[in-house]
C-alpha cells in the first residue's frame, strides 16, 4: 500500500521527523510491505454489488497486527475510573489511576473502573490502523488519542485510513481520509488538543 495522502495536526508530522524518524519511518514501511490486493478476500452481499470482491477490513487489520508486532509495536491501555458526579469527575481529571480510587474511596462513591486501548504503541507513538465505521474514527481521534495524550503515554497519534478512492471498494459505511480530515478542521486548528497525522492509504 501507499501512503496518497496526508495531513499534520498541531505539528504532529514534524514531532515524529524531530523526535522519532526511526519510528515513523517504521510506520512508512509497514504500509509498503501490506499487499492490499492480497486483501480483496470479503465477498460482497450489498444490493448493486453482490458477488463484487472487496477489501476486507479484517484482514488488513491482521496484516498490520502481525507486521508492527514484529517491530515491536505492542498494544498499550489508559486506565481511569469514572464518577456520578460532576465536581467529582473535574476534581479526579489529572488524577493519575491509584489516586482516582483512593479520592473515589475517600468519599465513598461507586467504583465505576474504565479504559481506552490502543493496538500499536512505541516510544510515544499512539497508531490506530482504522477501516471501520465512522464512529470508530471519531472515537480514535476525539478521545482514545486524546486521553492517550493528556495521560502522558504517548506524545502524538497516527491515524491510518483508507482514502474515499479506496473506500469505493470496500462496504458500505466504512470511514475515509477526506471525510474525517474535514471533520476535524470544521472544530477549528486547535482542536483535538493533541498532535496527530492522519494518513490517507490506497493499493499501491
Amino acid at each position: 500500500m501507499k501512503v496518497a495522502k496526508k495531513y499534520s495536526h498541531l505539528n504532529g508530522e514534524e514531532w515524529l521527523i524531530v523526535h522519532q524518524e526511526e519510528c515513523y519511518q517504521e510506520i512508512l514501511e509497514v504500509i509498503d510491505v501490506i499487499d492490499a490486493e492480497a486483501c480483496r478476500t470479503k465477498i460482497s452481499q450489498e444490493k448493486g454489488r453482490r458477488g463484487d470482491a472487496l477489501y476486507s477490513p479484517r484482514d488488513m487489520n491482521s496484516e498490520f497486527s502481525r507486521c508492527f508486532s514484529e517491530l515491536g509495536w505492542e498494544s498499550e491501555r489508559y486506565s481511569y475510573y469514572i464518577a456520578h458526579n460532576l465536581e467529582q469527575m473535574e476534581a479526579m481529571t489529572f488524577m493519575d489511576t491509584p489516586e482516582q480510587r483512593r479520592y473515589l474511596e475517600t468519599l465513598g462513591a461507586d467504583i465505576i473502573y474504565s479504559y481506552n486501548q490502543i493496538d500499536h504503541v512505541k516510544n510515544g507513538i499512539a497508531v490506530e490502523v482504522q477501516f471501520g465505521k465512522y464512529s470508530f474514527v471519531a472515537y480514535d481521534i476525539f478521545v482514545k488519542h486524546l486521553a492517550f495524550y493528556t495521560g502522558r503515554i504517548t506524545n502524538v497519534g497516527v491515524e491510518i485510513l483508507p482514502t474515499k478512492a479506496m473506500q469505493q471498494e470496500m462496504s458500505s459505511g466504512i470511514a475515509y481520509y477526506e471525510g474525517e480530515l474535514h471533520n476535524i478542521l470544521r472544530h477549528g486548528r486547535g482542536s483535538p488538543a493533541v498532535p496527530l497525522v492522519l494518513l490517507g492509504l490506497e493499493p499501491a
